[in-house]
């Protein structure tokens, strides 16, 4: 399977409480809801043909329980992306869940490496994650991510947790998907890793 990657960020990078001023608070976030009020119907029926081609899902913990309360209670039919998520197979990156409530959920133990490696040869399709910054750093620092979507949106947040933070390893990208979806200046940027380092320019001895 093909790994990917999807998340909304701000044009400063971060990623916190996009849906609700309660969704994530940690770190004395105050900012949360942001995405919501410039999140229209293309976006949505953007993001919804994204969940209804995935084959199976990845989250680490703290996503997947917030998905769980939400779309996970959704009746069928209610919503394109709580079907995709209820009727496909998800995954669970996690040492300390070991009771997943949602139906059709296992749970990763041992070499997660071993593991995600093993999901994206075992079968065809395309394996997405959504959300779940530690997650993303990490498949990324693995070189597990085959896709890169960012739904970026016109504001600068100014606090709470970023994609990428301040110092952590560097990644060369090819940009294959640039767009805007909707009338709110949100934009759509998709890249793949190239498997390696970005060009640096050289230090100019005459300067």
């Amino acid at each position: 399977m093909k790994l990917t990657t999807t998340t909304n960020v701000s044009v400063d990078g971060v990623m916190q409480g996009l849906g609700g001023p309660d969704e994530d608070r940690r770190g004395g976030f105050e900012r949360g809801g942001w995405a919501l009020p410039l999140f229209d119907e293309e976006g949505g029926a953007f993001l919804g043909s994204v969940y209804r081609r995935a084959d199976a899902f990845l989250f680490g913990r703290w996503t997947y329980e917030v998905f769980a309360r939400s779309w996970g209670v959704m009746e069928p039919g209610a919503s394109p992306i709580a079907d995709a998520l209820s009727t496909r197979p998800k995954y669970v990156a996690s040492t300390t869940l070991t009771d997943p409530r949602w139906a059709g959920t296992t749970v990763l133990s041992g070499d997660l490496a071993d593991a995600v490696r093993e999901l994206k040869a075992g079968r065809e399709g395309e394996l997405q994650v959504h959300g779940g910054g530690t997650l993303i750093r990490w498949l990324l620092g693995n070189q597990l991510v085959d896709e890169i979507t960012l739904l970026t949106y016109p504001m600068i947040i100014g606090q709470g947790t970023r994609l990428f933070p301040d110092a952590g390893p560097d990644a060369a990208l090819e940009l294959v998907d640039s767009r805007p979806v909707g009338g709110n200046g949100v934009t759509v940027h998709v890249y793949r890793p190239t498997g390696g380092r970005p060009q640096y320019a050289a230090s100019d001895p005459g300067a």
